[in-house]
């Protein structure tokens, strides 16, 4: 089926209308009409080649929710008109250890929604910047938020699960205070997470500005850290820092936060390293710097189901599909509280 989609010939070209092609739903697949898709970050740095490999032409969006139009014939999970979404993946080997324990994202041979090889034309997937899309049962989640949100479940599909999966996996909740660095698509997501965990939050942002909305989306405490009295007045006292910033940054100023065996988990991804830490901050308090990547299958439903049952959603700005290129410019300027999301209904013009 040619279907309308957004995408780019060339790292240096826009994004531009596009026709392409979906394979007919096989025994196993759902069809799903998209209708709203979120605009992460990583989108920009595949599409303008910022990271290496990139495969033209490219159609990013993995922060896919819409209804299902269609299903294979062994496909007894979904049916038509059901809502659902598409995360960070599509595939994978289905067998090794990572699979097995539901942790799809870290399976070597995982297959992204955009971008990853495919028998499918051209050769290679093609995101959630399009009509519809075609998935294995496998890797579709059910939404149970209501219709009127769905646009804001979106972003859920990465920057909530990127941040569900390291507050799960340290158990962030009642007793535990958790930082989040960062207030924007990812960071946002993290302290509406941590707070309707039970977690004592305390935002990071170097921006004073932010300190009312970051309070607004669940913080307890808000701290500036270009501050150094306020940082210092958190030293030894963390349990856990979720990391979002995607620049290259002092890794030290945080660390010091930590409590003996405290962690931060970096989720942000930068185009080029952090300088390195001292790592007489790691051994002096047997501190641990981890990272993390996006969320398993069944973690990413767990996260959905959570927040279906605590009313938390994004803080989206819809575009249509025109102003695309636009919110790219504006999220690289940090203009945007705070993660865009396409109307995939104006695709067509």
């Amino acid at each position: 089926m040619t279907i309308h989609a957004y995408g780019a010939h060339a790292g240096d070209q826009p994004l531009v209308p596009l026709q392409i092609t979906r394979r007919a739903p096989g025994a196993h697949d759902v069809q799903i009409d998209i209708a709203y898709c979120g605009i992460c970050h990583s989108d920009l740095h595949q599409v303008r080649a910022e990271w290496a490999g990139t495969l033209f032409p490219c159609v990013p969006g993995h922060e896919i929710v819409g209804k299902v139009s269609a299903v294979g014939s062994a496909v007894t999970a979904f049916s038509a008109g059901d809502l659902v979404g598409v995360g960070c993946i599509v595939d994978s080997c289905q067998h090794c250890e990572e699979c097995d324990a539901g942790q799809e994202n870290y399976c070597d041979g995982m297959i992204g929604t955009y971008n990853s090889p495919t028998a499918d034309a051209p050769g290679h997937t093609l995101g959630g910047y399009a009509e519809q899309i075609v998935v294995h049962e496998r890797y579709v989640l059910r939404v149970r938020h209501s219709a009127d949100q769905l646009a804001a479940v979106a972003p859920l599909l990465c920057a909530g699960v990127t941040t569900w999966s390291p507050l799960r996996h340290w158990n962030a909740g009642p007793g535990k205070k958790v930082g989040v660095v960062g207030i924007g698509g990812l960071g946002h997501m993290g302290v509406k997470l941590a707070h309707a965990l039970g977690a004592h939050v305390v935002a990071f942002t170097t921006s004073e500005s932010k300190r009312e909305a970051a309070l607004a989306l669940g913080a307890d405490e808000v701290v500036v850290s270009r501050d150094r009295k306020q940082m210092a007045a958190h030293a030894k006292s963390i349990d856990l820092i979720v990391n979002t910033v995607a620049a290259p940054h002092d890794l030290d100023a945080f660390l010091a936060l930590l409590k003996r065996d405290g962690t931060m988990v970096l989720v942000g991804a930068p185009a080029t390293p952090h300088p390195s830490p001292n790592v007489f901050n790691l051994i002096m308090k047997r501190r641990s710097l981890a990272g993390s990547l996006i969320g398993g299958i069944p973690e990413t439903q767990e996260m959905l189901d959570f927040c279906a049952k605590h009313g938390v959603v994004a803080d989206i700005e819809l575009v249509r599909a025109e102003q695309i290129n636009e919110a790219y410019e504006r999220m690289l300027k940090g203009d945007v509280k705070y993660r865009f999301v396409i109307d995939n209904t104006t695709l067509a013009g």
